[in-house]
């Protein structure tokens, strides 16, 4: 086997920490020859700013479009859209609120960058006004993310009004979506390169001491995601699903666990299907129609990730986020986790959407990109599992709405339910 097909025969994740592994060792032991890779570093941030307008838009609307026909779906997509959309934005309070409790990001040296200026103050009524854009193309042209948001989510509403006129139009996005998550993927094989130019740099310019804010990071990645799991899904449980969250999670722990390895909500899919029906006991084709949207729409995982990323990133540049701004990131935020592919590490792609609507150049984005990319996959497979977890939880509540009668009766303590027999 020659030596390229031995490189790209290991998992990229694997080639990642490899080329942070050879740029740890240049910036400490040749720190002189830093600054002649810095080429490839910055090849690799131009490209992941490349991508962020055309993922933003193209996946949000292609993710509003595969709710299919919302009064077709009637009840039952009414209110799985509902849950989801306030379990997102409660994940990126979550978040944020963990970022500005734990401050990760306080002392994080970005290869050296000197905090970034916001520019001149924007009311609260410009951002509200700014969200409409006047011109879609000079708002894509600039990156104008609040703008682009609304473009997109506007382009998924008036896809689905159309109906099937709008077919090839849900299926242009669907196209699209695809292939730019493939040309994502291409980009990501050149991680390792720009991996090694980024950390060789900064480890030049800082020293070592640029990994202590990661693992910080990774601990509040825990704590946010154990957050969520208590603090929303658990009430929601018991108040709504009249489930005891101890025989919820009892039953559902083998979802969790392929989560957790996979680090992919669609991986989970099959196994969260047949934990519905088989351990829970609800309904088929309540499982059928709510879980396949889920693992397109329900990230609670990546909306407290982005909203704990967002908060990293500002204290990381030495940014002092007011309320406006905070609330910008909340709703900007939820927006851009809905629209997040199931696929691992999508959710670094859409902080720029977060980022640019406060102000956050594209440079000091990627530079937090980075940063954070290497040590990505454990903190995604973190992050994956209140995901499944929220997709379970909104199975679980919108099948005893829909069935209040046959459920009054069933008692909402931790008591095992009797796994009902697999589908043959």
């Amino acid at each position: 086997m020659t030596l390229t097909r031995r490189w790209f025969a290991n998992p990229l994740w694997q080639r990642v920490i490899g080329g942070l592994a050879l740029g740890v060792l240049i910036g400490v032991f040749a720190p002189t020859a830093a600054p002649y890779l810095a080429v490839f570093g910055e090849l690799f941030v131009r490209a992941i700013r490349m991508l962020v307008v055309p993922v933003v838009l193209v996946t949000i609307a292609a993710g509003i479009t595969a709710l299919g026909d919302v009064r077709r779906l009637g009840s039952v997509g009414a209110r799985t859209v509902a849950l989801f959309a306030f379990t997102t934005l409660v994940a990126v309070a979550v978040g944020i609120a963990a970022g500005l409790l734990l401050r990760p990001g306080e002392g994080a040296a970005l290869a050296g960058v000197a905090p970034h200026a916001l520019g001149p103050a924007v009311t609260p009524y410009q951002q509200l006004v700014g969200i409409v854009p006047v011109n879609i193309v000079e708002a894509l042209a600039k990156g104008d993310m609040l703008a682009i948001i609304f473009t997109a989510v506007l382009l998924g509403i008036g896809t689905l009004a159309a109906g099937e006129a709008g077919r090839p139009v849900a299926d242009l996005l669907a196209g699209l979506s695809a292939v730019l998550f493939r040309i994502v993927g291409i980009v990501m094989e050149f991680t390792p390169i720009g991996v090694l130019a980024l950390i060789a740099n900064a480890i030049a310019t800082a020293g070592l001491g640029v990994f202590t804010n990661i693992g910080w990071l990774a601990l509040c990645v825990v704590i946010g995601s154990l957050a969520q799991m208590a603090l929303v899904h658990a009430p929601l449980l018991r108040a709504v699903a009249r489930i005891g969250p101890v025989r919820f999670y009892r039953g559902i722990v083998e979802a969790l666990a392929v989560a957790f390895s996979t680090a992919s909500s669609s991986a989970t899919l099959p196994v969260a299907l047949r934990v519905a029906q088989t351990r829970l006991g609800l309904d088929r084709a309540v499982a059928s129609t709510v879980l396949p949207l889920g693992a397109s729409i329900g990230k609670d995982g990546t909306a407290m990730y982005v909203g704990l990323l967002g908060q990293f990133a500002l204290q990381a540049l030495g940014v002092v986020p007011d309320g406006a701004m905070l609330a910008t990131m909340l709703v900007t935020g939820a927006l851009a986790a809905f629209g997040t592919a199931p696929v691992p590490s999508a959710s670094l792609f859409m902080l720029a959407a977060m980022l640019g609507a406060v102000g956050v150049s594209a440079e000091g984005t990627a530079l937090v990109v980075g940063l954070v990319l290497p040590f990505d996959r454990l903190l995604d497979m973190t992050r994956t599992v209140p995901s499944a977890s929220a997709n379970l939880t909104v199975a679980a509540c919108v099948d005893r709405l829909q069935r209040p009668q046959q459920r009054d009766e069933q008692p909402a303590g931790d008591q095992q339910v009797e796994p009902e027999p697999a589908p043959r």
